[in-house]
C-alpha cells in the first residue's frame, strides 16, 4: 500500500491572506520575545561586577555541572567570583545550591570543597542540596534558608534569568555575571536561555513549589552569627 505523499504547505494567494500570515508570524515572534524582554527589564539595573557590587550578607552560587566529581570550568569561575567577594569583605556567607539527586553526584559538596580550598571557611558556607533548577534555588533560598537579599553569581547568559526569578521569589538580588571564553558551551548556554526564558516566565506567573521544599533550615542565620 502506497503512503500518501505529503504536499508542500500552500501559502495564501490573496493579499489579505498573505497579510494575515505575516501578522501571525510577527505576533508569534513578539510572544516568543516577551519572556526575554521581561528578564531584561527586571534585571536591567541589578547587574554588577565583583568590584562594584554592594556589600551583602549572602551570595548565592548556582550549580553548573561536575567533571569527574570536580566543579566544571564554568562552575569554578562562579566559585572564584564568590571567593573573591568573600576575601574582599563584600559578602559574609556563601549559599551553594545545586543537584544532589544521586549519591554519586553532589554539586553542593564539590562546591563547598572548592571554596574552602580558595579561602572561604567551611563555617561560612551553606549547602542547598535540592537546587535542581534556578526557580527551585531561588524559592528555597527565601523559604528554607530565610535569604531576603543576596548577590547572585552565574555566567552572563544566565544571570538575568537568575535575578528575575529570585526577585519574583522574594529575594532582593544583585547579579554578578562572570565572564568566560565564547566556546561551544557558551553558545549552547546562550541558545538554551532563549527556551529557558519561557519556562522562567511560567514559573514567575504560576509560582510552583520546588521539587523539594521541606523544613526551614538555620544554616544561613547560624553562619551569619558565626561571622559577628
Amino acid at each position: 500500500m502506497r503512503r500518501p505523499k505529503l504536499g508542500r504547505p500552500r501559502l495564501p494567494r490573496t493579499r489579505a491572506g498573505q497579510r494575515r500570515l505575516v501578522q501571525a508570524v510577527m505576533a508569534g515572534c513578539v510572544l516568543a520575545l516577551l519572556p526575554a524582554t521581561w528578564m531584561y527589564v527586571v534585571a536591567g539595573d541589578r547587574l554588577r561586577t565583583t568590584a562594584d557590587v554592594p556589600r551583602t550578607d549572602v551570595a548565592v552560587v548556582f550549580g553548573a555541572g561536575l567533571w569527574d566529581g570536580e566543579p566544571s570550568p564554568y562552575l569554578a569561575h562562579r566559585l572564584d567570583a564568590a571567593a573573591e567577594l568573600y576575601r574582599a569583605g563584600r559578602i559574609r556567607v556563601v549559599l551553594v545550591t545545586g543537584d544532589n539527586s544521586r549519591k554519586d553526584y553532589d554539586e553542593p559538596d564539590a562546591m563547598r570543597t572548592y571554596l574552602t580550598r580558595h579561602g572561604v571557611p567551611d563555617a561560612h558556607i551553606v549547602s542547598d542540596y535540592a537546587g535542581f533548577d534556578t526557580w527551585d534555588s531561588c524559592v528555597r533560598a527565601r523559604k528554607i534558608f530565610g535569604v531576603r537579599e543576596a548577590v547572585l553569581i552565574s555566567q552572563g547568559f544566565h544571570i538575568r534569568r537568575a535575578v528575575a526569578l529570585c526577585e519574583e521569589a522574594g529575594v532582593a538580588s544583585y547579579g554578578v555575571g562572570v565572564q568566560d571564553k565564547h566556546d561551544m558551551t557558551w553558545y549552547y548556554g546562550g541558545t538554551r536561555e532563549i527556551l529557558a526564558a519561557g519556562k522562567a516566565a511560567l514559573d514567575a506567573v504560576f509560582e510552583p513549589d520546588p521539587h523539594f521544599l521541606g523544613r526551614e533550615e538555620p544554616g544561613v542565620a547560624n553562619a551569619l552569627a558565626a561571622r559577628r
